[in-house]
């Protein structure tokens, strides 16, 4: 920690303080030294190296979590692994001190003399010679055969052992019902027989032994006067009403003779009340044989010699069940632990049922200096240490993962030892786990075979039965295991790798082993004041990782070398605390939860935040300081970020991000307190300079893509290399923002505004190269395969517009602004939408520029060879019908429209068929207006051209669309050849609906308005014009006023051949003449029915010395007035109210009619038309 704390005083205050950002960022101007200039001569082959290279690490920095990911997943699928695990190193002062051979002496004498005095049946796995028992001992005690043959001679003049034997008379079942209700009231008797002769081993064979020939072989044993030993026969309680009585009583025997004495017991129904179970019990009362025979008289009266109940004063007299002879030297070394069935006396006796008796030899008294001094206990953990020590030493494959299995000599020797010093399960049980837990401390043994221990001595656990010494070793053999498990746990990381399955598996043994433990009957009892092992095993782990970090520290030394390289080494800190915390969570967390409930990832986790006794809070220090030295450094050269540290300082963000990511793993409590939380500030000066670096990268590699674009398609799209090296490059540039993560709402606004525009300026550059490219490639290639690149080309400009369209969702525009609207409120969303929508609407400005300018090379292709088809048509004779006229068009138009469908997609295909389609209406415009006044054949051969090819390009409705196509040029172009194919007369009328048309429109003009009446008389076919005054007439004369009057006449001429225009009189020097007069014109129904037919009032500036100036002029439709319906129409409209023209000054010649009848030379009434327009449009120039 000390060590990277010294960061603080050496480097760094670094990046600069976010770049201003425009709105709008146009194409840098190119310069020798920058990525964008397109000069004749590609910058070095290097760059364009070095940016691959640097996507591609980039790319591996993004991929490091998921690495981790992969390789956590591959050490929790571990397989099986023969490497054997690291060595369990722990300290020396758990390390019991070996034995001494003088000891060693000793127990050797112990081992001969257990052997010697072996009783008992062996079993399979036992060994029964001897000198095969001898042998192996040898070689345990490492003993020579001469020191052998003195000890045994020393055991063999020793007293023999003097055995007893204890038998357990448990329960009964299935026993015989010997009274009237259906049960018996048993009780058993035993005692030991003395050793039999042969004659009497087939006497036996023909009858069973009873008590009452008990006389007899103590007549044979013993002196009359000796004391009849009370040993010689127990009784059992009565159990009453029952066939299946359960005792569980014990009794001991002293043995006299372990190869040939004999168990005998009985099983009697209890009837009377002084019976043969109570004079048992007045047993040691009874005094020589005298007193012996009154007892066994007894028990004959109380039987018959069939064994069933006699009559008379019999009646009350026990009844017999069954019997057991069991000969002791039948007994297993270990003992007997069974049910045996019950045998008649003779052959007429019937009994039936089992009873179920637990039997075992041991010694009372033993000859040996060892047993003299030290307890049976001592001596047999002694042994079993010896023979554990020899036995493990001798295994050759994975002597770590030995199970405690002895050979069978071994196991000989120490069944036997502890069968004759009568250890119970139990302590056998706690000497083997002393023994073995002792033993594992100096060299590892199985687990597995550990946790056995303890379950046993769990099973077996009896509280009185462990007091004193065996109490005190037991808890002491507690207090060191759990020691030895809490120092393994703390080493835990160069002790149980996860990279070696076997140290895994034994790990996890370990902590179950423990855990049981801490949950053990026994542990409870003898370990009362440890009753928190939990606590003990965190700070186990969390000095473990204390002590682990330093370690890590003092293996990169982070504060040595130049700033890159302590970057460098500090990713390599933070990337080993993250595979750590990955193991702790998806390894070790797993193993400590289950065996001994404790959450090892948080512990370790929660150590980033502590800054004395962890590792995090330490990373978080670290990596603080060092940023601030960037800082630092970066400001001292003038803000310039290399790009070898601007990727180090990236890899090291991802890393502690995804340190930081853990936390979603932790309690929420722990999560909110962690020193990572804020990490990103110190990057935050930083990341704007590796935006810039990643933007000049990206620009080097859309340039070198576009030099290296052969302009061909990829596979089945219909875009080339270019583009999809583009739609990568903005691929991996957004998921570097992406696992960015930039949590803070207006830092990230900054960024995406940065990244945004990056993308908009990289792609417009993209579509301005790409279009060079084209324009350089155009010279010198035919016409299709000039097309071909061409759609290609806007193919490519389309694919990258597209993507980009996607920014939206892929940089998380809505995330973005609900932070700033959290943070800021709704101007701060409103504005987050205006920037970086406006960004995005101005792009795709730009990238439709360029696509238009690609379409527009395509139409400029085009245009020789339309022009020469559409003069074609124009020039057909009238002979030549419209289709042969038009079909060679149609042919290059089909022939053009092929190459374009297969081509372009969808988007740009609309857009070229509708830049040739617009080309197309204004070249036919273009013929059109070059040729007016011809025959009427000629437009309406370019009638149907326009409708063919509207048609081709509608495509059924699989082309463009019928009301994009009648909007625009069309309109005019329709309009054009409709005027042209009208008579003189019609062109006439149409521009005096015009004329009615444009005055409906009119509300408020700047030349004033008239007032006029008028009224219509049916039956006289008379029209009444009263004209009441102006107002607002412009000033036409040089004192600011006018001398206005008023002409008025109906038109067109040609529909009122007879009526002559009338006028008002003149009103001098006023813009507001006054001057009701009333004018009549005759109109028939006939003339007024016309829409076009019209009144038309023209004001006029009289002047004396030259002609009279034009001062506007109003039309007013007949219809409005003569209609019948009309009020006008009728003896009353001379009560209607006045109607206020506004008056207008538009120039004749500005409408498309004016020249079209003026190009009409030959026709009379058209020229003389033009001449008077023409005449007032010159009295207004001449104004």
């Amino acid at each position: 920690m000390t060590a990277l704390l010294d960061l603080k005083s050496s480097v760094l205050r670094q990046v600069q303080r976010s770049q201003s950002l425009r709105s709008r960022r146009e194409p840098p101007t190119p310069t020798p030294g920058s990525p964008l200039t397109h000069s004749p001569d590609p910058l070095p082959r290097r760059i364009s190296e070095e940016s691959a290279e640097f996507f591609e690490r980039m790319n591996a920095v993004l991929q490091k979590q998921e690495n981790m990911l992969r390789a956590a997943q591959a050490e929790c699928q571990r397989g099986a692994c023969t490497v054997p695990p690291p060595q369990e190193h722990v300290d020396q002062a758990f390390i019991a001190d070996r034995i001494s051979r003088t000891e060693l002496d000793l127990l050797y004498e112990e081992a001969v003399y257990t052997v010697v005095n072996r009783v008992g049946v062996h079993s399979a796995e036992h060994v029964k010679s001897d000198e095969e028992l001898f042998t192996y001992m040898l070689k345990v005690f490492d003993m020579g055969e001469e020191e052998h043959d003195i000890i045994l001679q020393k055991v063999q003049e020793a007293n023999r052992a003097s055995f007893s034997l204890r038998v357990s008379v448990l329960k009964a079942k299935s026993l015989m019902a010997k009274d009237a209700n259906g049960y018996s009231d048993p009780y058993c008797m035993l005692g030991i027989l003395v050793g039999q002769s042969p004659r009497e081993v087939e006497e036996k064979k023909e009858r069973k032994f009873s008590f009452r020939k008990r006389k007899e072989k103590l007549e044979k044993r013993s002196s009359t006067k000796e004391v009849l030993p009370a040993r010689c026969i127990h009784v059992t309680e009565v159990k009453p009403e029952t066939l299946n009585p359960v005792w569980d009583e014990h009794f001991v025997f002293e043995i006299d003779d372990a190869h040939n004495d004999l168990l005998h017991l009985d099983i009697w129904d209890h009837d009377d009340d002084v019976s043969v179970a109570e004079a048992c019990k007045k047993l040691n009362e009874v005094s020589g044989l005298r007193g012996m025979g009154r007892y066994f008289k007894q028990i004959a009266k109380s039987m018959r010699a069939d064994g069933s109940a006699s009559s008379g004063s019999e009646d009350n007299a026990d009844d017999f069940l069954g019997c057991i002879n069991i000969p002791l030297n039948e007994i297993p070394v270990v003992g007997y632990d069974t049910w045996f069935k019950l045998e008649p006396r003779s052959s007429a006796s019937k009994v039936q049922g089992e009873c179920h008796l637990m039997l075992k030899l041991f010694t009372n008294q033993r000859d040996t200096t060892l047993s003299k001094k030290d307890s049976n206990v001592s001596i047999h953990k002694k042994l079993l240490s010896q023979i554990v020590e020899y036995e493990h030493a001798n295994v050759k494959k994975e002597p770590y993962n030995w199970n405690g299995q002895v050979g069978p000599p071994g196991w000989t020797v120490l069944t036997h030892h502890a069968v004759q010093t009568d250890l119970s399960p139990l302590q056998q049980a706690i000497i083997r786990w002393q023994c073995y837990s002792s033993h594992h401390r100096t060299q590892r043994v199985c687990y597995s075979l550990l946790l056995r221990l303890l379950r046993t001595i769990d099973a077996d656990w009896d509280p009185p039965a462990v007091r004193g010494d065996l109490e005190r070793q037991l808890s002491d053999s507690f207090r060191l295991y759990t020691e030895h498990c809490l120092c393994l746990m703390k080493n835990m990381r160069q002790v149980f790798p996860c990279t070696s399955a076997a140290a895994i598996t034994r790990y996890e043994l370990m902590l179950r082993g423990i855990g049981y433990m801490q949950n053990m009957r026994a542990f409870k009892t003898v370990c009362p004041l440890r009753n928190e092992l939990h606590l003990d095993i965190t700070t186990a782990v969390k000095k473990g990782a204390t002590e682990w970090y330093e370690s890590l520290i003092a293996r990169y030394k982070p504060e040595d070398g130049t700033l890159e390289e302590q970057l460098k080494k500090l990713v390599q800190v933070v990337d080993a605390v993250v595979a750590d915390i990955q193991r702790a969570q998806k390894i070790y967390n797993k193993l400590f939860y289950s065996a001994v409930k404790v959450d090892f990832f948080s512990i370790s986790y929660r150590q980033l935040e502590k800054q004395l006794n962890s590792f995090d809070l330490q990373v978080a220090d670290d990596v603080n300081v060092a940023m601030e030295r960037v800082c630092g450094t970066l400001e001292q050269e003038s803000s310039k970020l290399t790009q070898t540290m601007g990727e180090t300082i990236f890899e090291l963000f991802m890393s502690l991000k995804i340190l930081k990511g853990f936390r979603e793993f932790l309690p929420l409590k722990d999560a909110k307190m962690l020193a990572l939380t804020v990490f990103h500030n110190w990057f935050k000066s930083s990341i704007h300079k590796w935006l810039q670096i990643i933007h000049d990268r990206s620009c080097d590699r859309i340039r070198k893509a576009v030099e290296t674009d052969q302009l061909e398609p990829v596979q089945e799209a219909k875009h080339s290399s270019s583009a999809v090296e583009v739609a990568t490059c903005f691929s991996q540039v957004r998921e570097i923002w992406l696992q960015l993560a930039w949590p803070d709402s207006a830092g990230a606004f900054i960024f995406v505004t940065r990244l945004t525009d990056n993308f908009c300026s990289e792609a417009v550059c993209y579509s301005e190269m790409i279009t060079r490219k084209i324009e350089r490639n155009q010279l010198g290639r035919d016409n299709k395969s000039f097309t071909v690149q061409l759609c290609i080309a806007l193919n490519n400009t389309e694919h990258v517009r597209v993507f980009l369209g996607r920014l939206p969702q892929d940089l998380d525009w809505q995330g973005v602004e609900r932070a700033m609207e959290e943070s800021c409120g709704a101007e701060g969303k409103d504005q987050v939408y205006k920037a970086l929508n406006g960004q995005l609407f101005n792009m795709d400005l730009d990238l439709q520029r360029e696509a238009k300018r690609l379409i527009t090379l395509l139409t400029d292709k085009m245009l020789p060879e339309l022009r020469r088809y559409i003069q074609h048509i124009s020039l057909s004779p009238d002979s030549i019908n419209n289709d042969d006229a038009v079909s060679p068009l149609m042919k290059y138009l089909q022939d053009t429209m092929s190459i374009l469908t297969e081509n372009l997609v969808k988007e740009n295909l609309t857009r070229a068929l509708q830049s040739m389609w617009e080309l197309l209406l204004r070249m036919i415009l273009d013929a059109v207006t070059e040729n007016r006044g011809v025959q009427v054949e000629f437009y309406n051969r370019f009638q149907y051209t326009v409708e063919a090819a509207l048609q081709f390009f509608h495509a059924k409705g699989e082309g463009l669309s019928l009301e994009d196509m009648k909007s625009g040029d069309y309109k005019v172009l329709d309009e054009e050849l409709r005027l042209n194919k009208c008579s003189s007369f019609e062109l006439i009328e149409q521009y005096y609906l015009e004329k009615i048309s444009h005055q409906k429109t009119l509300k408020h003009t700047r030349f004033g308005r008239i007032s006029v009446k008028c009224y219509y008389d049916a039956p006289e076919q008379r029209l009444t014009v009263e004209i009441l005054h102006a107002a607002d007439i412009i000033a036409l004369d040089a004192n600011g006023l006018s001398d206005p009057f008023v002409i008025v006449e109906l038109c067109p001429h040609h529909l009122f051949p007879m009526a002559k225009s009338q006028r008002t009189q003149v009103k001098l020097k006023t813009l507001h003449p006054v001057f009701d007069e009333l004018f009549y014109f005759h109109v028939s129904p006939e003339q007024y029915r016309h829409r076009f037919a019209c009144l038309t009032f023209t004001v006029m500036d009289y002047d004396w010395l030259s002609t009279n100036d034009f001062a506007g002029e109003a039309m007013a439709p007949l219809s409005d007035f003569c209609w019948p319906g009309r009020p006008n129409a009728s003896p009353a409209g001379k009560s209607v109210q006045p109607v206020i023209l506004h008056l207008s000054r538009s120039k004749p010649s500005e409408k498309p009619i004016m020249r079209m009848l003026e190009a009409r030379i030959g026709d009379r009434e058209a020229q003389e038309f033009v001449r008077r327009l023409k005449e007032i449009e010159k009295s207004m120039e001449e104004e």
